[in-house]
């Protein structure tokens, strides 16, 4: 499984964002409190961001985020209003390259999935002659949301649609999704964790709390976040039912 969280609101450094929190996204990699599967994500990281007024950058590795000594001095030059993190945990079988680590990018939107999914069973969903960056679950899940983002439908609305569609074909999927545009932030609940809190200057929203302080809000499973810099709307997810498989329960924690 992995630890994703996204960044909206005034411009804070990469190194404030990942490495200055009590429980940032370096001891969620190697020691989460919330994951709901596997004990360690250290098959690499990746952090996505929008620099002023130009399309995302991405910097993805395998090498452990706790290992990584390059990537804290990067951290501390670079600046953004909207920033993506994720420490990558890999399902049994998939690659460990670069290529398989989100953040996942279009040129205008950034993609990570916490969970996983068969592309073997929803193969259907990709179009012919499109070909994900890589053999891992979550490079399709992004070449499927690319193709679609492509009609020009707004960013909340793709990824609920696309949600219903991948549990309609794989009832066994986790598909805690956390896309951007880089001024709204849409997030999922599927099978996974996920919670927010609201800062005067900007939405923090993540897989689990970033420190033990007051503010952390869960949200619940099988919902739909939409946040920006100033607000944060969370909505039961409009989707066709389709039944937990057998033994799962929803997630609970406060």
């Amino acid at each position: 499984m992995c630890r994703h969280f996204a960044w909206v609101g005034s411009s804070r450094t990469l190194h404030e964002l990942f490495f200055a929190p009590a429980y940032g996204l370096p001891r969620q990699a190697r020691a989460p409190r919330w994951q709901q599967a596997g004990l360690v994500n250290g098959d690499g990281f990746g952090a996505g961001w929008y620099p002023a007024g130009g399309a995302p950058a991405v910097f993805r590795t395998t090498v452990p985020i706790w290992e990584d000594s390059a990537f804290p001095l990067m951290a501390a030059d670079i600046a953004a209003g909207c920033v993506v993190g994720a420490a990558r945990g890999a399902s049994p079988g998939m690659p460990i390259e670069e290529a398989a680590n989100a953040p996942f990018t279009d040129g205008r939107h950034l993609l990570s999935l916490n969970g996983h999914l068969d592309a073997g069973l929803t193969a259907p969903l990709l179009e012919p002659g499109r070909a994900p960056e890589s053999a891992c679950d979550s490079a399709f899940l992004a070449a499927v949301l690319w193709q679609r983002l492509e009609t020009g439908r707004p960013l909340a609305e793709t990824v609920e649609d696309l949600l219903g569609d991948i549990a309609a074909l794989d009832a066994n999927a986790c598909l805690n999704m956390l896309a951007t545009d880089g001024g709204v932030v849409v997030a999922t609940t599927w099978a996974e964790t996920l919670c927010y809190r609201r800062h005067q200057d900007g939405v923090l929203v993540a897989s689990e709390p970033h420190d033990d302080e007051d503010g952390w809000v869960t949200v619940p499973d099988r919902c739909l976040l939409v946040a920006d810099a100033s607000s944060v709307e969370v909505r039961p997810l409009a989707v066709r039912r389709v039944p937990r498989p057998a033994g799962e329960t929803a997630v609970q924690h406060q």
